[in-house]
């Protein structure tokens, strides 16, 4: 486990306080980095951090490309520090709420304010920031170029998917390509410097979290979205039809716990296999960049629907729902062997909820990968259920309440999915003195656990019931906007953290010895 017993949060970027309507890599940002580091925390977790498409509710797993990031994250303040912008552009960005991301009125407003840094920055940016910038395009070119050309092409295209644009440029015809890349240079340039924005601004972040001993958790999706730059760029590696460029089959799960009916996610399957029915080389290498390019940003990546890898679910295109789907050999154990033997050791926690086989067992532990246990899946009637702390076989796991697509705690045991017989076996089993105690009952569950790593939602750090939420799978209305407003990051709220870490032994070795020469017995809140 590349973990020491320790924990974290988990609250994606969008969900920081900030006047701008959204959370960004700004000042924010690096205060709440000092809230963990005072808190007795030693990770933060958060969703996707690719840019998001309106079309698909902004969600951070439906992405328009995999290797960018979301330009809704630049920050502001850090481009009026960078002489980009001026403190008069900025007062504009008033009444937005403090509870909720408005993602049409956000995105309205940041375009502006990065058209104008663009401007700024082709006027009079210094000799060194353009430097950098030429550096960073340079250094990125491999996954840029393409990503900087679709942007400025969906732009021309009015937004419209990739597979319906004229078929020189959806097939990448390479007199087309130069033709567009020449006719839109000036698009394409504004799209690489959103790129530099937020990439220079994550490097900030990133050093000052090191400074203050806290690792950033990162998420990689399995699938990319098919209206995306690695897709059009990439076609020869997805299940498409050569004359539609639509998908044949889609990738999702079949009924469970979230949906009576599966998930059908939409998203282009991988060709795992080259036309000889080996493995795909070329496959394995856009993945082997794309790990490369998510550690560059990140200290520990979690691996969503790890499972995909050893087998996948299967839809065929017309289908509405996942219900018919079938089981698909992923590629297994040789993918991660010629990753670790491109890259070395990979700090992934897999995640490998949902429908496990053995088989998917076997590869993660094989791997020794940590897996994911989710407390608000234990309390069923099954004393042997894997996700009861007494029954982890093994440290080599991370501890959650629940995950972005769990309602929160509080919104979970009060709700009509709950029988009142799970109700009961949680309140014996936390010994809880009331139900409003819940959320801080089901957060000292999970630091009490073997599991070396406790990640804990803020929602339920925090108590808050289910109008908190921040995903309902199989819904694309109403997700990924919830906000925390800044009076609740409380010094109170950093001391009751620190005091339970403390006392559950996961307190950072430099924090376990402070801790060791303050009183003791602090009574139970």
């Amino acid at each position: 486990m590349f973990f020491k017993r320790s924990s974290g949060i988990l609250l994606h970027l969008t969900s920081l306080p900030s006047r701008f309507g959204i959370g960004d890599l700004g000042p924010t940002a690096r205060g709440f980095v000092d809230f963990l580091a005072s808190a007795g925390q030693s990770a933060w977790q958060f969703l996707p951090v690719c840019p998001t498409n309106p079309v698909f509710g902004n969600s951070p797993y439906m992405s328009m490309a995999a290797f960018a990031g979301n330009p809704l994250l630049i920050s502001p303040d850090l481009l009026l520090s960078d002489n980009l912008l001026d403190a008069g552009d900025l007062p504009a960005a008033q009444g937005f709420s403090e509870y909720l991301v408005n993602f049409e009125a956000v995105i309205r407003h940041k375009t502006a304010l990065l058209a104008g840094a663009h401007q700024r920055f082709l006027k009079s940016a210094s000799t060194a920031l353009r430097e950098e910038f030429s550096g960073f395009c340079a250094e990125e070119d491999f996954w840029l170029a393409d990503y900087a050309l679709f942007m400025a092409l969906r732009e021309v295209m009015d937004e419209t998917a990739w597979h319906d644009w004229p078929r020189p440029l959806a097939t990448r015809q390479p007199e087309a390509l130069a033709a567009a890349r020449g006719q839109h240079e000036r698009r394409i340039g504004y799209y690489r410097f959103e790129q530099f924005c937020f990439f220079r601004q994550w490097r900030g972040l990133r050093d000052h979290a090191r400074k203050k001993g806290i690792q950033l958790i990162g998420d990689i999706p399995i699938y990319v979205g098919l209206d995306s730059a690695d897709v059009w760029a990439n076609q020869e590696l997805f299940e498409l039809d050569t004359e539609t460029l639509l998908p044949t089959v889609v990738a999702g799960v079949p009924p469970d716990y979230f949906s009576e009916t599966g998930q059908r996610w939409g998203n282009p399957l991988y060709r795992w296999q080259d036309e000889k029915g080996l493995a795909n080389q070329k496959l394995f290498g856009w993945w082997r960049d794309r790990f490369r390019h998510i550690f560059a940003l990140m200290d520990v990546v979690r691996v969503d629907h790890f499972r995909g890898f050893e087998a996948y679910w299967e839809v065929k295109a017309e289908e509405e729902t996942a219900m018919n789907g079938r089981w698909r050999p992923g590629p297994g154990r040789a993918l991660f062997d010629f990753l670790k033997k491109s890259m070395g050791e990979l700090p992934v926690i897999a995640e490998d909820l949902g429908l496990i086989t053995p088989e998917v067992e076997e590869l993660r532990d094989a791997l020794g990968l940590p897996g994911m246990k989710i407390l608000q899946f234990a309390f069923d009637s099954d004393p042997t259920n894997p996700y009861l702390p007494h029954n982890f076989t093994t440290p080599n796991c991370v501890v959650f309440t629940g995950t972005h697509d769990n309602d929160t705690t509080l919104g979970w045991f009060l709700g009509d999915k709950v029988t009142d017989s799970t109700r009961n076996r949680l309140r014996r089993y936390a010994n809880s003195r009331s139900d409003a105690d819940i959320p801080r009952d089901m957060v000292r569950l999970a630091l009490a656990s073997s599991a070396a790593l406790a990640i804990l939602p803020l929602q339920d750090v925090l108590g808050f019931g289910g109008d908190c939420r921040m995903n309902k799978p199989s819904t694309s209305e109403g997700n990924w906007r919830w906000r925390v407003a800044p009076r609740f990051l409380t010094g109170d709220l950093q001391l009751r953290l620190r005091d339970e870490c403390a006392f559950y032994n996961r307190l950072p070795q430099n924090k376990k010895e402070e801790a060791a020469s303050q009183p003791t017995g602090r009574k139970r809140p």
